[in-house]
């Protein structure tokens, strides 16, 4: 294959997979939209909630980034390097709010456990400053990685170009993976554990808690494919499969993120709870078993997503 077929190739393989990147974020909007407005925009802020909007919107905006970025729009060579530094940064961005999730998460599952929750920040903090580093010795250093015009008989687009090996992408990404592990690791266990105090009752688990560990692995799933999606793109494979991991990374992480948070609000809100025009973190559901969620019971705040009773204030988790 001549150069400039090449070339021809690699700009349709890019405009296919925009186009797709749009259509597929475009859709779950839609999609999610009315249940966003029910859950989010009608209740009372909290915590979540602006997790939620930040996740929703900053991967929204990331998404579409993404998509017109190389030759579906055309840019100069230079706007095109300070926006791919931007789309990386904003993935770094994105996947610490996505962890936090994670660990306000696990800290309702284990009680509001203090030594969770200073456990698990001490842990992050690390891992922030991390990819902060990865960011500025990848991203941010044309000897390492820049962008490279491609000028062809009917369209000029860019493309990245990458001058060191997946090595270090590879090192970098080990912690990151550790602490994902982790994370699931704890989720699980707490699981287990719940399971065998309701069976020492006789009940059924709770619900919520059970969706929340189940995400939690699917999420792992998703970090896991992403960064070795992420990996492989530093080394030197065809256009379909680079084209292919591009728009797995652009599109999967923007729309399970949102859509696991929602989806337990809306499980709640198809319940037959007498409390469901309540905050999230003021209902009975999160914190009782099956048996007793369609009944009154007294008013007490509690904790969403976890299966234990508190007397102070609740932590908004869902």
């Amino acid at each position: 294959m001549s150069q400039g077929e090449a070339a021809a190739v690699g700009l349709r393989w890019n405009n296919n997979v925009s186009v797709a990147a749009i259509a597929l974020i475009s859709y779950e909007y839609i999609l999610l939209f009315g249940k966003e407005i029910e859950y989010v925009w009608k209740r009372p802020w909290s915590f979540m909630s602006c997790l939620y909007l930040v996740v929703r919107y900053f991967g929204l905006f990331l998404a579409i980034v993404c998509a017109c970025w190389g030759g579906l729009l055309y840019m100069p060579e230079s706007v095109s390097y300070d926006l791919i530094v931007l789309i990386e940064w904003g993935f770094s961005v994105y996947f610490c709010f996505a962890e936090i999730i994670l660990i306000w998460r696990l800290y309702a599952i284990s009680n509001q456990s203090k030594l969770v929750l200073q456990v698990l920040v001490g842990l992050f903090v690390p891992i922030v400053a991390l990819s902060i580093g990865t960011d500025i010795f990848l991203y941010s250093r044309r000897d390492v990685f820049s962008v490279k015009e491609v000028i062809t008989p009917n369209a000029n687009y860019c493309t990245l170009s990458f001058h060191i090996g997946p090595m270090l992408a590879i090192y970098t990404s080990i912690p990151i993976m550790c602490f994902d592990i982790l994370l699931v690791i704890l989720a699980v266990v707490t699981l287990v554990k719940h399971f065998m105090e309701q069976r020492s009752i006789k009940m059924r688990p709770n619900t919520y808690m059970v969706m929340i560990v189940r995400y939690h692995i699917l999420y792992f799933a998703l970090c896991l494919t992403n960064q070795i999606l992420l990996v492989i793109l530093w080394a030197n494979i065809p256009t379909p499969a680079m084209s292919l991991a591009e728009l797995f990374n652009g599109t999967a992480p923007f729309i399970l993120a949102p859509r696991l948070i929602i989806s337990i609000w809306d499980t709640h809100a198809n319940d037959d709870c007498v409390h469901v025009s309540t905050t999230f973190a003021d209902c009975v559901c999160w914190t009782s078993p099956p048996d007793f969620e369609q009944h009154e019971m007294r008013p007490c705040v509690e904790h969403p997503e976890s299966t234990f009773s508190i007397d102070t204030e609740g932590v908004e988790t869902a």
